[in-house]
């Protein structure tokens, strides 16, 4: 695989224990979720095959949600290839929805069975999960019997955890006790909102759930709890670095004398030993490094670049930056410079100007430029103010809509553009009866239950529809953009299947044909089963085959990776960003308008309640208030983006 610089180089994770002074329980960096899920999965396994010898059971503890599915792969796998059995183990599973009937596609049960249990070996009376349909004044006899059967079992040998925004193991909410055990609990609107994609609105999203406790956790002899992504940096480091303190329950596991977090690199962005490595040890200085600590003293101390002092380097941990380089003034003037160069009006280059000081070359002019948007509105959502810019200065712009982004269309619109359609044929006997049938299904449907492929088809019609407007709006060419709906996408549900060589080779086929000198796409890495991750994957995958096979124009293609509406680059990521004045500012919020179906209320809003161009406004914002306070020019707004160096 390429190498990309979306992973800030900081020359290595240190392992001393003067590095990790500042941690309070034992933490372990992967650099990816992969790497760090098939660690747990061996553990797992060698405790299986272990006990097997000496012809013992194992307890294990298991936990759902997006971050154990990669572990769950693994054993599979190692059943079905290396003959792995799971005769001897016993599960216990950490928590269920209340109520929750046990077929429904938001159970636990059954998200055991797709990712585990229907694909191993383990006998049936060894799974135990919480009851969901149980009457209400059932509900504490069911609990006290759950903690027997996990005592007469010999208590939990491995726990795997998973961890909420809200610092919540299980369901246990902030305010939960040291002592608690399994039990009936009302969920924090975090954590509901968190759910809610899932359950296809906030209001779906069942208001109470059965969990083990703290202390039923605490006892288990082992203890693994795992995080991926950039999402839950904030929370690992106070679980991590924090005192011990109920609003923050992971924060109990400091207590356990055998518990470990293992985390992606994401994940650990925001501990010390990594986001500001110069404050617990010696450390290599490497340029990229110097940008960072820099940036990050210039915001601490609120003092633009220029204005640092020796002593201010000093007294945060860096005298031997100064030590090293000579002084503050050479330091601030190299990082200054280093910054200058990455802000550009000219995202596509410049023509006829000197671009060895420039973040993207002068020639080819104009530029083909491809601009990769997971679902149908984040182009404009994300770099509307750079696309226009391109399509302004003369470049040949194409926008390639990787997914149909069906299943964030509500139902009404359905209903809405159907009623223009009967009406405009009023009299074609066919539309009428089809209109009839999606009325019918959509009066009857449960909550989030998967449409049917024709209502699926209208909803992905809805917005392409709105991408075509957004893009005649742009000046991009209609024929320049792109419907792939790359298949992985289409399951109607939340939850997609893996990509596959046919995502791929779409991908492939596209790029073959336009061969651009610019390519732009997502690089939302925070949520390792998003569909931007995913998009992004296929995009690498047939970036590579090109590079294998030695295709010329990729000599001469720079990609970069923009964010999207969940969040920025850091600053001294950054390697290209655009300012927009305020004119392009409101061309941008109209074009992110035309996306009609997304506008007002989101399907899935995530934990932020405002409109996408809110959003989009607000953090090229905070951006450009950013750059100023560092001694930069002072900008209305800016995009940022990061170069992936693919050879």
């Amino acid at each position: 695989m390429a190498e990309t610089s979306t992973k800030p180089k900081i020359g290595h994770y240190p392992t001393d224990e003067e590095s990790r002074k500042f941690e309070r329980i034992n933490t372990i960096i992967y650099e990816s979720s992969q790497e760090a899920s098939f660690f747990v999965a061996n553990e797992i396994a060698d405790l299986i095959r272990q006990r097997q010898k000496q012809g013992k059971q194992v307890v294990l503890g298991l936990a759902t949600g997006s971050t154990p599915t990669k572990v769950y792969d693994f054993l599979v796998k190692f059943h079905n290839e290396e003959g792995l059995s799971f005769k001897n183990v016993i599960t216990f599973n950490l928590d269920e929805y209340f109520p929750m009937e046990p077929d429904s596609i938001h159970s636990y049960v059954r998200f055991m069975n797709e990712h585990l249990f229907d694909h191993i070996d383990i006998k049936k009376e060894n799974v135990h999960i919480p009851d969901g349909t149980l009457d209400k004044e059932d509900v504490r006899d069911y609990c006290h019997e759950y903690e027997d059967k996990i005592r007469t079992a010999g208590g939990i040998d491995i726990q795997v955890l998973g961890i909420g925004r809200t610092g919540h193991i299980g369901f246990n909410e902030p305010g939960s006790s040291l002592k608690s055990k399994t039990r009936m609990v009302r969920l924090d609107r975090v954590t509901r909102l968190d759910a809610a994609s899932d359950f296809f609105g906030l209001e779906n999203v069942p208001a109470k759930a059965l969990t083990m406790g703290v202390g039923t956790i605490m006892a288990a002899k082992r203890i693994i709890l795992m995080a991926w992504g950039e999402g839950k940096a904030e929370i690992i480091k106070q679980a991590v670095e924090g005192k011990i303190k109920e609003s923050v329950p992971a924060t109990f596991l400091q207590h356990h004398d055998n518990c470990d977090f293992i985390i992606d690199h994401a994940a650990a962005s925001s501990l010390t030993r990594v986001f500001t490595p110069w404050l617990t040890s010696e450390c290599v200085w490497t340029d990229k490094l110097v940008k960072k600590a820099t940036l990050w003293l210039s915001e601490k101390l609120d003092k633009a670049i220029l204005k640092l002092t020796n002593e201010d380097y000093n007294e945060h941990g860096m005298g031997s930056l100064v030590a090293e380089i000579g002084s503050a003034e050479h330091i601030n003037l190299k990082v200054f410079n280093d910054l200058q160069r990455t802000i550009t009006g000219w995202p596509g280059g410049k023509p006829n100007a000197d671009d060895s000081q420039r973040p993207e070359r002068k020639d080819p002019y104009p530029k083909t430029c491809l601009i990769f948007s997971p679902h149908p509105d984040d182009d404009v959502i994300s770099m509307g103010g750079t696309l226009l810019r391109l399509v302004d200065q003369g470049h040949e712009v194409h926008v390639a809509y990787q997914t149909s982004g069906n299943i964030a269309v509500f139902d009404d619109e359905v209903i809405r553009f159907m009623d223009f359609a009967t009406d405009i044929q009023e009299g074609n006997a066919e539309l009428q009866q089809q209109f009839k049938d999606v009325r019918k299904f959509l009066s009857n449907k449960l909550p989030g239950q998967v449409d049917s492929p024709e209502i699926q088809n209208f909803k992905g019609l809805i917005r392409k529809g709105e991408a075509l407007a957004a893009c005649r709006y742009c000046g991009v060419k209609e024929e320049n953009a792109h419907f792939q709906n790359l298949p992985f996408y289409e399951t109607g549900t939340v939850k997609k299947k893996p990509h596959s060589a046919v995502d791929v080779q779409l991908t492939y086929d596209l790029l073959n044909d336009i061969k651009p000198h610019q390519i732009f796409a997502a690089g939302d890495l925070s949520d390792p089963h998003g569909t931007h991750r995913v998009c992004l994957q296929i995009i690498y995958e047939a970036m590579d085959r090109f590079v294998q096979e030695g295709a010329k124009w990729i000599d001469d293609c720079y990609l970069w990776l923009y964010r999207g509406a969940w969040q920025e680059w850091d600053i001294a990521d950054m390697e290209m960003c655009v300012p927009i004045g305020p004119k392009d500012m409101q061309r941008k919020k109209n074009a992110i308008f035309k996306h009609q179906s997304q506008k007002d209320a989101a399907m899935f809003p995530g934990n932020d309640e405002r409109e996408f161009w809110q959003r989009a406004e607000q953090r090229n914002k905070e951006t450009a208030r950013k750059y100023n306070a560092l001694g930069m020019a002072e900008y209305e707004a800016m995009e940022g983006f990061v170069r992936y160096k693919f050879k």
